[in-house]
């Protein structure tokens, strides 16, 4: 995949005076790492992004990279097929370059909602809401709202998206603000509305931690505890005399 590093749609040096002010840790792990940066491919279509996206669903990325590497030699042009291509490609091949049976649902259901207009163009994407593009891409099979969130933060550069059930976000502030257990998305979500309007950037950072920290600290994290709802005590036997 060719990748440049865009221009942020929005002030990153406003962005971050903003987060150090309102939030102490967060501040000294931005001092001590690396500047922000994201890296996308500019010539990427929705369709394509998204078409990737699915390709890299719940497995490694040196495999994904691989079966897509095989996807894209089976279009014409030596991208990914397009929507048309995708539609006539035979599912038997789709399997053979290594997807399951659930991603070649996915792409396909993907490619006949993009000639169907349910998934925009770059253009119109632009001009719509962070909401507006959840509601309407969820709408395809195998797409939730992860991928959506991954979509806005990397192809379009939107400044507020925190990915509440993203496993590195999620480790990475536990990590940050010392914390044993991972969050629930609901905490999560609640402790981000410290850092809008650029939940962006300080999810950004929160996968940098991770970074940081490195596979024995996280590894350390446990799970969030479940609150158990107390059962009802069982109703008494009354017999009558």
């Amino acid at each position: 995949m060719t990748t440049a590093l865009p221009t942020p749609s929005f002030d990153l040096a406003e962005a971050i005076k903003h987060l150090a002010a309102r939030d102490e840790k967060l501040q000294v792990l931005i001092t001590e790492t690396e500047a922000f940066q994201m890296d996308k491919d500019h010539l990427q279509s929705p369709y394509e992004a998204l078409l990737e996206a699915i390709a890299y669903q719940s497995i490694s990325g040196k495999a994904a990279a691989t079966i897509f590497g095989r996807i894209k030699a089976l279009s014409s042009t030596g991208r990914a097929p397009s929507p048309q291509e995708m539609l006539k490609l035979r599912k038997q091949a789709l399997r053979k370059a290594g997807l399951s049976g659930a991603k070649v649902f996915a792409m396909k259901d993907l490619a006949k909602k993009t000639i169907e207009g349910v998934v925009p163009t770059l253009e119109d994407a632009q001009k719509l809401s962070d909401e507006e593009l959840v509601k309407r891409l969820t709408s395809v099979r195998g797409i939730g709202a992860w991928t959506v969130e991954m979509f806005l933060i990397f192809r379009l550069g939107r400044p507020d998206v925190l990915p509440i059930h993203d496993l590195g976000v999620q480790k990475g502030w536990s990590i940050t603000y010392g914390k044993k257990h991972k969050p629930k998305p609901k905490e999560l979500f609640a402790f981000g509305e410290r850092w809008r309007p650029y939940r962006t950037v300080a999810s950004w950072y929160m996968w940098r931690a991770c970074h940081r920290a490195g596979n024995a600290a996280m590894r350390k994290i446990r799970p969030a505890k479940v609150r158990r709802k107390p059962s009802r005590p069982a109703r008494a036997n009354h017999r009558k005399a």
